[in-house]
């Protein structure tokens, strides 16, 4: 009998100025609304990646139940 063994899947590690333009991007393009919870991301991003952003997400006290908009905080409005 052979055995066969997938290759260790890469350790990409996801930053959350990464994640924060990708979500500024999606909600921009109209794909996502920024009143969505956090975790609607996952229908937009590869399986393989969502692991490792979702631990980023953890890591920087973000939940998946959070609004999208939390995300994007940051925002720079030009007609303020």
């Amino acid at each position: 009998m052979t055995v066969y063994t997938l290759p260790p899947a890469p350790s990409v590690r996801f930053s959350i100025s990464a994640i924060k333009d990708e979500v500024r991007h999606l909600v921009e393009k109209g794909v996502i609304s920024r009143h969505q919870p956090i975790y609607v991301l996952c229908q937009h991003i590869p399986p393989r990646d969502w692991v490792g952003i979702e631990c980023e997400l953890e890591r920087c006290d973000f939940l998946l139940r959070d609004q999208i908009g939390d995300l994007m905080a940051d925002e720079v409005w030009d007609n303020d």
